[in-house]
């Protein structure tokens, strides 16, 4: 995706209105006379809340008289974006997206206290949303967010190519998953190079995962860095030993997030990590060539650790947030509301969207439609964030990606990567 906001307005008629203001529109909320909220997003938040006839909240804009204009864009530059609006002396946009390692103290105090909108007009069930998903948005022991989603990781495989290969079951631990990717590193019958396992360079996720299953970490969530450092130059060992191999793309450096989607749909990569949400369209018929042989499993642990602690995947949870100085608040509230009630959580997630009410799994609807639904469960009961909130994350994150590209492409030994991520990292920790 772009780093540039997409608005996209849903007035009806509204394209026949001047030229001018169609051009302002493009890079700002709406303006106009009419009751309008304006919500700043990633792209995925509004997708999963449909369109047309699947509109889910179609009634809300009929009850409230009220359209919705999304301004989104990626993440990092969608909560720069948010954290300048609600710094400002007012915005016009009365629901933010805010990601879950990002609210600081500093940061939440430009976001309003939800607990009393909450309690005077409480959202339906509250208790079935995650609890763990809701403390993350509990800051200063005030509510500063409602859960919206979560994309919990899981490693994604193609059956088809395991199979080619002589494989007849996915892997149960990070060894087995290592020698799977350097077995389905060939040519595949239909003539396509396959490289066994594709990630992206640029998310903290995938070097965190690699740690975890040796029981590490990069930042614990009580603030320790690098809690275990053998566990950490394990992981990062493990993606160098497979970039050597092959069973990890030439292209490593440059590859991203949505090239992760392409490669299993295309058959040029047997296994990934991804969010279990993404699974629909891993096996969209119109867009892959594997439809209904793309599966995922838990992300194993190495063998050394199996059966003696849990594999914590990484999970990563969005939340609707109310900026302090929105002018419309309880237009606001009651948006989010609705896009928190059972039915549109359960709309949302046929949509590919992670759930976060526990009763969403449950609900046999669903699971007809998606088959990940009980293991994205599982996963998600043990999963915990990339790295705990702090007021340098973002570029710790930064220079931790730095070190893990010199390592996993050989350009410095794990070890002394290790320490550099150590030592740099380490005046941007809490006092």
């Amino acid at each position: 995706m772009s780093n540039k906001p997409a608005t996209d307005v849903t007035r009806r008629g509204f394209m026949a209105g001047a030229a001018g203001a169609a051009v302002a529109l493009a890079t700002g909320p709406a303006l106009s006379a009419g009751k309008t909220l304006n919500v700043l997003s990633h792209k995925v938040h509004q997708t999963v809340l449909g369109s047309g006839d699947g509109d889910l909240l179609k009634d809300w804009r009929k009850a409230n008289e009220a359209e919705i204009t999304f301004t989104t864009f990626d993440s990092n530059p969608l909560q720069d974006r948010l954290f300048r609006e609600a710094s400002l002396k007012e915005t016009e946009y009365g629901v933010g997206y805010l990601i879950d390692n990002r609210p600081t103290s500093q940061i939440a105090a430009l976001f309003e206290p939800l607990d009393a909108y909450q309690k005077q007009d409480p959202i339906e069930d509250f208790g079935d949303i995650a609890p763990g998903l809701v403390q993350g948005m509990t800051v200063d022991g005030k509510l500063i967010g409602i859960p919206v989603r979560h994309a919990t990781q899981g490693l994604f495989y193609n059956e088809a190519l395991l199979e080619e290969a002589g494989i007849s079951a996915p892997p149960t631990t990070l060894e087995e998953l290592i020698e799977q990717a350097r077995k389905t590193t060939f040519t595949s019958k239909a003539g396509t190079p396959v490289t066994g396992m594709v990630l992206a360079s640029d998310l903290a996720v995938f070097p965190v995962m690699f740690a975890r299953a040796y029981g590490g970490d990069f930042i614990s969530p009580d603030l320790k860095l690098v809690p275990d450092r053998a566990a950490l130059e394990g992981g990062l060992s493990a993606l160098r030993g497979m970039f050597e191999s092959g069973s990890l793309p030439r292209s490593y450096a440059t590859t991203k997030n949505d090239d992760q989607v392409t490669w299993l749909q295309q058959g040029r990569a047997a296994f990934t990590v991804l969010p279990f949400a993404r699974g629909a369209q891993l096996n969209n018929p119109e867009q892959s060539k594997f439809a209904g042989k793309i599966r995922a499993v838990e992300f194993p642990i190495t063998a050394g650790l199996k059966g003696k602690m849990p594999m914590a995947a990484v999970v990563e949870a969005w939340a609707m947030s109310i900026p302090k100085n929105a002018k419309d608040k309880a237009l606001a509230w009651s948006f989010i509301k609705e896009v928190s009630s059972k039915r549109v959580t359960l709309g949302m997630a046929v949509n590919g969207n992670g759930p976060v009410r526990v009763s969403t799994y449950a609900d046999e609807g669903l699971k007809a439609k998606n088959a990940l639904a009980a293991i994205e469960a599982k996963v998600l009961a043990t999963a915990r964030g990339a790295f705990p909130p702090f007021p340098d994350a973002a570029r710790a994150q930064a220079t931790f990606l730095e070190e893990v590209q010199l390592a996993v492409l050989g350009r410095k030994p794990v070890k002394d990567a290790v320490s550099a991520i150590i030592e740099r990292v380490k005046p941007m920790m809490p006092a």
